[in-house]
């Protein structure tokens, strides 16, 4: 089963919790934290990407990366859930499945058993912003790889019994993943709450109406629709040639045929003009409160909005990004202000980037006793706290310091290295996105932290989402019969 990014995309919030080196405290010195070793930091000041055009509008993008005799291939496709239109929502996970399951010259499923057959690992996502398939085989085999994933990209071929058994999977893993899931269903709740006209409002996987009504005809016409060369990248990261790798694209991918991408129609989401909010109730055991604020995204320039969208990464971090964070030690320790253990758990997320308009989330599960009302002031007031007495240095180091770390060790992954590169193509921005990014985070200010969080954490960008829990709809459901479900498969 390929694996769907739902929801908000919070890369970043990621990046620093995982990065966790201890606890910070405000009146400590700025923890020591581990440093990546000098091969690490040479091969990553060493490692280069190249950009081509073939003549069919594909992009091809190399890293050579030599510490390894592995390599990573991607195809990116600049199409995702916002993509779709009303009445079709899903169709672009669907079309992932469906990738699968043959062209004239190989047989449902063929595709993978290849790729085991080479050594290989391989799989595929798709995001609101873009589909990618990706493969990580032995360097020797990159020319095989090239050779199927070109002829899927541009000869995918199914019969309507064959879809008709892999809309069944995708519905089965929509149950698991969404219906199955008190807080899956919240989150699904709030993002159509918080986006009215962009496309972002509508679930990745789809909603369940239109899984039942889709037709292979759907599926089959945003292939056709979508997936032409000049609206997809390949990007190879590894112990490759830059010149051999050329000439290979040059021979699997470039003689596809060219078509024009289709223009896209603006989306955009008109301002909010006060709060709203959503409560999902459920047989859930516990409560769960998440407020989303809108918040601008980078585009990789110097304008007023990408600034603050940089200074809201590292909020985000702040609040959020190691073990003892801000959140963590208010809300879950008992630290605030009221010196009282208000939650479980708590976190904060922010996109950064993305095609489309960015959230900055704030989520808690409050503990026994508290209702998510209070859970959600607390929330609000560690964010005000920031707005009002700022943030400390050695907070701002820490965040830093952890962020270069973080990008360093990432590039010990030719997979990461691929991801980064073809996530950028996806949002248009160039190779070097990634040295600009950091080279940008490193110079946000304590001021401008503090500035972000005075403008952008108003109830007129508030869309507050909370489960409640309800044992009546746990009643009912035991009362109701089990359903027949099928089996999952991988693809």
């Amino acid at each position: 089963m390929k694996r769907t990014m739902h929801l908000l995309d919070t890369r970043f919030n990621a990046l620093f919790f995982t990065l966790a080196f201890g606890t910070w405290s405000a009146q400590a010195q700025t923890p020591a934290v581990p440093q990546p070793p000098a091969t690490t930091i040479q091969a990553a000041t060493e490692a280069k990407a190249h950009t081509f055009t073939l003549a069919n509008g594909m992009t091809l993008i190399v890293r050579p990366d030599r510490r390894a005799p592995t390599v990573a291939h991607m195809l990116w496709v600049r199409v995702g859930s916002m993509d779709e239109v009303d009445g079709t929502s899903g169709v672009a996970h669907a079309l992932e499945h469906m990738l699968f399951k043959g062209t004239p010259s190989l047989k449902p499923g063929e595709f993978s058993r290849r790729m085991a057959a080479l050594g290989g690992r391989e799989n595929a996502f798709t995001s609101r912003d873009a589909t990618a398939y990706h493969q990580q085989v032995p360097a020797s085999k990159l020319e095989e790889v090239m050779r199927l994933e070109a002829d899927r990209f541009a000869n995918n071929q199914w019969d309507d019994d064959e879809f008709k058994r892999e809309i069944e999977v995708i519905k089965e893993e929509r149950r698991q993943r969404t219906e199955d899931s008190p807080r899956a269903r919240l989150f699904e709740a709030l993002n159509a709450a918080v986006f009215q006209a962009s496309p972002y409002r509508r679930p990745i996987i789809g909603w369940m109406s239109d899984l039942d009504a889709m037709t292979p005809d759907d599926v089959r016409a945003f292939y056709q629709r979508w997936y032409t060369p000049a609206n997809a990248a390949v990007v190879i990261a590894g112990d490759v040639d830059v010149a051999e790798v050329r000439a290979l694209a040059e021979k699997h991918y470039g003689p596809i045929a060219a078509r024009v991408v289709p223009p896209r129609k603006p989306r955009d989401e008109p301002e909010q003009a006060g709060p709203r909010r959503v409560e999902y109730r459920a047989a859930a055991e516990q409560a769960v409160v998440a407020l989303a604020f809108k918040a601008p995204r980078w585009t990789g320039g110097n304008d007023p909005a990408s600034q603050d969208a940089l200074a809201l990464t590292v909020l985000s971090a702040v609040l959020d990004g190691y073990s003892g964070a801000r959140l963590e030690r208010a809300l879950v320790q008992g630290q605030g202000m009221g010196g009282q253990r208000v939650a479980d758990s708590a976190g904060a997320s922010y996109g950064l980037y993305g095609r489309g308009p960015q959230l900055f989330l704030l989520s808690a599960v409050p503990a026994r006793g508290v209702s998510a009302d209070a859970a959600s002031a607390t929330l609000k007031t560690e964010v005000a706290r920031i707005a009002r007495e700022g943030i400390s240095a050695a907070e701002l180091q820490r965040v830093k310091t952890q962020w270069t770390a973080g990008e360093i060790y990432k590039l010990d992954s030719v997979f990461n290295q691929a991801r980064e590169l073809g996530n950028y193509w996806i949002n248009g921005m160039d190779v070097n996105t990634g040295d600009r990014l950091m080279a940008a985070l490193r110079e946000v200010t304590a001021e401008q932290v503090q500035s972000v969080a005075q403008r952008y954490f108003s109830d007129e960008q508030l869309t507050t989402a909370v489960l409640v829990p309800d044992p009546s709809r746990r009643t009912a459901a035991s009362g109701a019969p089990a359903p027949s479900r099928p089996a999952l498969s991988r693809h």
